[in-house]
C-alpha cells in the first residue's frame, strides 16, 4: 500500500511536475531521516510541497530511489 506522500508525487509527475528541491538531500542517511520535504514545479511556474514524517518519509525517499526520479528530474 502506497502513502499519501507517494500518491501524491506520483498524482504530479503524472501532470508534468518536476521535482526542484529535496530536504535533505536523497543520498543522506535515512537513519538520521524524520522529516523530508520535497518542491515541485509545474512548466508554469506552480509550485507544490510534500512533506512526510517518520516511517511515510523512508519510504517516500526509498520510492524516488528505486524509481529514480532524482535522475530524470535534474536532482
Amino acid at each position: 500500500m502506497e502513502t499519501m506522500s507517494i500518491e501524491k508525487l506520483q498524482m504530479l509527475i503524472d501532470n508534468d511536475y518536476k521535482i526542484e528541491k529535496i530536504h535533505p538531500l536523497i543520498f543522506g542517511s535515512d537513519a538520521e531521516i524524520n522529516i523530508v520535504s520535497l518542491t515541485l514545479v509545474s512548466e508554469d511556474g506552480r509550485k507544490e510541497t510534500i512533506r512526510a514524517y517518520g516511517e511515510e518519509s523512508h519510504k517516500l525517499r526509498e520510492y524516488i530511489r528505486k524509481n529514480e526520479l532524482f535522475h530524470n528530474q535534474g536532482v
